[in-house]
């Protein structure tokens, strides 16, 4: 698996591009949650670092960034309501395919949905205790994952948690095979352009400033984290 070796920021996944079959695109989303609950590490991340920044006594908040078809936000609720803690979350995504999948899905209490960028709510002021995004990191241009770091050290009072995909020729082959039962959508075509497009550890330690942690997770996964001053 030489292609490994590097990254490769030029492969293009089917779902980004504008004349994606809505079909197959709706089938997708659909699926996420399976995928995310199987491979993204999330429930471990959710008890390590983000449980520890809410309460059961104070509201909190969380900003969800690049939501796609909202599975993640949706799960941080249900997780929030089990565990009797006061969250409001905001899930945002500025594609209109997108967004229009989150909100025709059953509304959960606590839980909104909104189709924007994370510099809008920056200039809007906003601020919160938890900023999180899902497999993301490695879509973006080095100007927009700079972009996106930026926002969200001013986005929030507490701590911030990316987790994305690290590329390794063993999450390669297990994704592979994992997928072959899922033909009917996106997902196994365009994780595995997702695993070719994605950052070792040491490269987004290379890419990311200073102040910013990088943690490799099993399987095949990094959490990028950056904790507010006061937090």
């Amino acid at each position: 698996m030489q292609f490994l070796t590097h990254r490769d920021p030029h492969a293009v996944e089917e779902m980004d591009k504008p004349d994606c079959d809505p079909v197959l695109l709706d089938r997708t989303y659909a699926q996420f949650g399976l995928i995310n609950a199987t491979v993204a590490g999330w429930r471990r991340t959710w008890a390590q670092q983000i449980r520890p920044q809410l309460s059961t006594s104070r509201p909190s908040t969380l900003l969800d960034i690049g939501s796609g078809g909202g599975d993640m936000p949706r799960a941080f609720a249900r997780w929030a309501a089990r565990d009797g803690l006061q969250l409001s979350i905001l899930a945002i995504d500025p594609d209109e395919r997108a967004h229009a999948f989150a909100i025709a899905q059953p509304p959960l209490p606590g839980l909104r949905f909104r189709r924007a960028f994370s510099a809008e709510l920056v200039a809007e002021g906003e601020r919160f205790d938890v900023v999180t995004s899902n497999h993301l990191l490695h879509h973006l241009t080095p100007e927009q994952l700079a972009g996106l770091l930026a926002d969200s050290e001013r986005l929030t009072r507490g701590i911030a948690v990316h987790n994305d995909i690290e590329r390794s020729r063993l999450g390669y082959l297990l994704f592979s095979m994992g997928t072959l039962p899922l033909r009917r959508s996106l997902i196994r075509r365009d994780g595995l352009t997702s695993i070719r497009r994605s950052y070792t550890a040491a490269e987004l330690t290379a890419v990311v400033p200073a102040h910013w942690t990088v943690r490799g997770r099993f399987p095949s996964h990094n959490l990028l984290i950056h904790r507010a001053s006061n937090a």
